[in-house]
């Protein structure tokens, strides 16, 4: 399930959100390396929860598109390019694309009210913890006629939360807000009465 043995064409056509989203991030980040311009990029996109309150509401939106290093969005884009595509292929494009930005969105509100104004943040993190969240939604109704999914998932979520409290300058409140925004939208999506009908207006 999450073993990507696509080409690199077929992966495009085959998951062009995800691949849209990797492609975005990465050109942001190689934007912010520019002398210059990089470092303003990175000033008026970050979320800094003084500017959010003096009426930049973009910055809601704009730091799930940052990331401070390479080694922060080459994680985050690695998760999105490894579990992305079969959440992509199970709830559709505009539902992956949905979740995504809900789970980033409030990963950031939450930031926002749980910290004071000094506190700044960057990164796809909250939006990343969605899918796995959704993925635990997932897990959740068909613990029973896919076993092997819950051995791969939850392993995953939980190492995950763990990471997230050892590891340092970590957005807490945006992994854990976006891990259990993810659960929430996936309860919708993968229920199984909606997704009878989903079949059934493919039809």
């Amino acid at each position: 399930m999450f073993i990507r043995r696509e080409s690199f064409s077929e992966y495009i056509r085959s998951y062009p959100v995800v691949s849209a989203l990797i492609a975005i991030n990465l050109i942001v980040f190689i934007i912010t390396l520019i002398p210059g311009i990089g470092d303003l990029v990175m000033y008026m996109g970050m979320g800094i929860n003084s500017q959010i309150a003096a009426g930049d509401w973009w910055r809601f939106i704009t730091p799930m598109f940052l990331h401070a290093g390479f080694m922060h969005v080459l994680f985050n884009m690695f998760a999105l390019f490894l579990f992305g595509p079969e959440l992509e292929r199970l709830a559709g494009k505009v539902r992956f694309l949905n979740l995504f930005f809900l789970a980033g969105l409030f990963g950031n509100v939450a930031s926002y009210f749980l910290h004071d104004g000094s506190y700044a943040y960057v990164g796809a993190s909250g939006a990343i913890y969605g899918i796995f969240g959704a993925f635990g939604a997932l897990v959740y109704y068909t613990k029973n006629a896919f076993p092997q999914l819950r051995g791969i998932i939850m392993p995953i979520i939980i190492i995950s939360i763990i990471m997230t409290f050892l590891t340092p300058n970590i957005n807490i409140t945006a992994h854990i807000t976006g891990l259990i925004v993810g659960f929430i939208v996936g309860l919708s999506y993968f229920n199984p009465k909606r997704i009878t009908s989903w079949r059934k207006t493919r039809r």
